[in-house]
């Protein structure tokens, strides 16, 4: 019974060509003494065999359970209650949970934020990254060991055979990272998830880092998922991009397009809060208000406390507004007033739309 159930809910699904990884409807929700935490609410995208994706908002907005939710490893008690999730059109949502992040597992592998969190202390980088080999594709240690040298070698590890033998506090930040991005190629993955890789290292390092991860995805034909609050990040390494707030996707689409020309009022905020190098610095803008309450539902577009242009209409209707196509079909909104986007540099002004920090 349960080998039928298996293959009836890991079904093709009609259609052509399919995306490597297609998400529809996500929902993950977050059980508290006091209610349900809505953390993640019917997030969909898709990625592409050799494409980078952006996934960029504040801290909270759901982007890191987005990743743990793909992977099945959502932290206790977590869960995942609703969407599907497609790997080159076949849904793998109704396995079993176990089976399910086998399945899951076996295509994508992890780059998580903190390496010295990431990787085991009392253990050798190197056998760190031959772990995976060995238990997944039987190779015996010397097979493993080969594999995992020459994973160093690939990310840019200098006497890769002598870092072979070190532990995680013997390496620098950005070696560290890079011995996280070896682990995660050593299951020879089709689709990375990088959870802001690049968050505690300085802006040099960060740089090699990213344009390590970028060449291997293009070497390799990886499929990317970058989760960054750094839009300057995304902007150099993401083609499209998907921006979060509070559990929800409110834009998504060409990364030149939308970072140049945004359709929702919070992706204006997050832009205007970035310092710009050329200009002298008075001030730091920040987003007016606090993100909600997920416990509760609101009624309307859940940024509109925090939104200088929100009006009567924005909290008029009891769901939050669609995402909805604008500008041909490659970019999309969740804002009512979209259209008027041009006017929001010139009304209200940016310390009306922005808190300020001196």
């Amino acid at each position: 019974m349960r080998r039928e159930s298996e293959q009836l809910a890991a079904r093709p699904v009609a259609g052509g060509a399919h995306a490597l990884l297609e998400v529809h409807d996500l929902e993950v929700e977050i059980p508290l003494p006091h209610g349900r935490l809505h953390a993640v609410r019917g997030l969909s995208l898709q990625v592409d065999a050799g494409e980078a994706i952006g996934v960029v908002g504040e801290s909270g907005s759901g982007k890191s359970l987005t990743l743990r939710a793909l992977l099945g490893l959502l932290p206790h008690p977590a869960r995942l209650t609703g969407g599907s999730i497609l790997l080159d059109g076949v849904d793998v949502t109704g396995l079993p949970a176990r089976r399910r992040q086998q399945v899951l597992t076996e295509a994508m592998s992890m780059v998580f934020q903190d390496s010295l969190t990431a990787l085991n202390p009392v253990m050798r980088v190197g056998d760190q990254i031959a772990e995976v080999p060995r238990r997944r594709f039987g190779m015996s240690r010397s097979e493993a060991h080969s594999r995992a040298v020459d994973l160093m070698d690939r990310v840019g590890i200098p006497d890769p055979e002598k870092r072979f033998r070190a532990y995680p506090h013997e390496l620098s930040g950005g070696m560290r990272q890079r011995i996280c991005i070896a682990i995660a190629l050593s299951a020879a993955p089709r689709l990375i998830l990088a959870d802001e890789p690049t968050t505690a290292l300085d802006v040099t390092i960060q740089a090699q880092v990213l344009d390590l991860i970028d060449t291997l995805r293009r070497d390799e034909q990886l499929g990317l998922v970058l989760v960054s609050h750094d839009l300057a990040v995304v902007s150099q390494t993401c083609s499209r991009v998907y921006v979060m707030y509070a559990g929800r996707v409110v834009e998504s689409g060409e990364a030149r397009e939308l970072l140049t020309g945004p359709r929702h009022p919070y992706t204006f905020a997050l832009l205007r809060s970035v310092p710009d190098p050329d200009m002298p610095v008075h001030r730091l803008l920040t987003i007016a208000g606090q993100p909600p309450d997920l416990t509760e539902l609101h009624r309307g577009c859940s940024f509109a406390p925090r939104c200088p242009f929100a009006q009567e209409q924005c909290t008029a209707e009891a769901a939050e507004p669609a995402l909805v196509a604008v500008s041909g079909g490659r970019h999309n909104s969740a804002c009512l007033r979209w259209e008027t986007a041009p006017e929001w540099d010139g009304a209200p002004g940016p310390a009306d739309t922005l808190e300020s920090r001196s």
